[in-house]
């Protein structure tokens, strides 16, 4: 790891973004390994799903979000969503530069499996739009490592997720049927390829804890998580106050639902402010 060179303050926040709530399971993960560090996050709601989004637009939303969470000091910026992180980070990157240090949830769960893997086979459920982009299947091969990768798009489990189906005998049912596919047998580990799946974590570990193999589970928002905090700690921009500010939830579209549903993603109810992307006010 290199130093950044960037001139940040241990004390500024770490600004988050997704296109709508689910991303607030990668600002839980950061908030269990970081408990001092202050969080700004931001749900682009009124834009979401990101996957019937072209380029273009998630690359104008995601540059505009960064710009606002830059001015609100942040030291990092976090996409925590698939889609963007897929179609946005090298421009988002260039476009902070040196002002804040810039994280996707894709880098990292690569840098983990060239850490971790050799050979074997790797499987990933996501959504379409993160499956059809290819983007994991892309960066694996680059790593020229002989791993064999497959990829199942697993379209149900985002509804089911935010309608709070999850840990009863429906979502059972639905994560047994996807797991099962043959496009998915003898893989060593899978990826967790959309923000919304650490909630169902634990049903998809008990699923191959009753097969017979033992499959590892590759979380995205751990791994973001745990590769951030070495970033901070490698620098020195470890937030060591005793009272951080207090976080800032923030989307662009509020509806008591998106509130209601934040239970599920952060572990609990929290604040939510609304915020026009396109407000220079503000």
């Amino acid at each position: 790891m290199e130093t950044s060179g960037f001139f940040m303050k241990s004390n500024q926040p770490i600004g988050i973004f997704d296109s709508g709530i689910g991303g607030l399971t990668v600002a839980k993960a950061v908030k269990d390994a970081l408990p001092n560090e202050n969080i700004i996050y931001f749900g682009d709601t009124a834009h979401l799903p990101y996957g019937d989004k072209s380029t273009a637009a998630i690359q104008a939303y995601s540059v505009r979000i960064s710009d606002m969470l830059l001015k609100m000091n942040c030291k990092v910026i976090l996409i925590a969503c698939n889609s963007a992180s897929s179609a946005a980070y090298d421009l988002v990157t260039e476009y902070v530069g040196k002002k804040a240090k810039v994280f996707d949830v894709i880098n990292p769960t690569i840098d983990f499996i060239r850490e971790n893997y050799k050979g074997g086979k790797i499987g990933l459920i996501g959504t379409k739009q993160t499956v059809s982009s290819e983007v994991y299947k892309k960066k694996i091969e680059e790593l020229s490592m002989g791993i064999q990768f497959s990829a199942l798009a697993t379209s149900l489990l985002v509804p089911m997720i935010e309608e709070g189906i999850h840990n009863d005998q429906i979502s059972h049912e639905i994560i047994n049927r996807y797991l099962a596919d043959p496009s998915l047998s003898a893989i060593e580990s899978l990826i967790l390829g959309c923000t919304h799946y650490p909630i169902i974590k634990d049903e998809i570990s008990t699923y191959y804890r009753n097969g017979s193999k033992a499959v590892g589970i590759i979380d995205s928002a751990e791994t973001v998580a745990k590769a951030l905090k070495a970033y901070l700690e490698y620098n020195q921009l470890i937030n060591k106050e005793r009272r951080a500010a207090p976080d800032r939830f923030m989307v662009s579209d509020f509806t008591k639902s998106f509130e209601h549903i934040t239970k599920i993603f952060f572990g609990k109810e929290v604040h939510l402010e609304q915020r026009l992307i396109w407000d220079e006010h503000n």
